[in-house]
């Protein structure tokens, strides 16, 4: 890959991880999944196509700048989707012990 295109798919990555923050402010968890989804190809691409060849400081300092940004819009959404994940959990548990529940006293009968 060469230099414009992995600062282009950084940005895509920035873009996408803000749509993924008003996403979980929203409490919009399928559009957070499928942005998410996007991002995981994102990275892929760059994972397989950025070499490790030296790069200029405007490059690294812009390449910083998105990663940055990256990391702080996803701080803000682990604290935004950890809670729902937590009531989410105490659902599922509520709802395996009354379908234990439910299995017990059936087959009783």
């Amino acid at each position: 890959m060469n230099d414009e295109l992995i600062l282009a798919t950084y940005e895509s990555i920035s873009r996408l991880t803000r749509q993924m923050l008003a996403a979980a402010r929203n409490g919009d968890w399928d559009g957070l999944v499928r942005h998410e989804r996007e991002c995981s190809g994102l990275f892929a691409r760059l994972m397989n196509g950025e070499d490790q060849r030296p790069r200029g400081t405007d490059f690294q300092r812009r390449k910083a700048e998105l990663i940055r940004g990256v990391l702080d819009d996803d701080a803000e959404i682990r604290l935004l989707v950890e809670p729902w994940m937590a009531n989410l959990a105490i659902l599922l548990g509520h709802a395996g012990r009354q379908r234990r529940l439910s299995q017990t006293y059936q087959s009783g009968e």
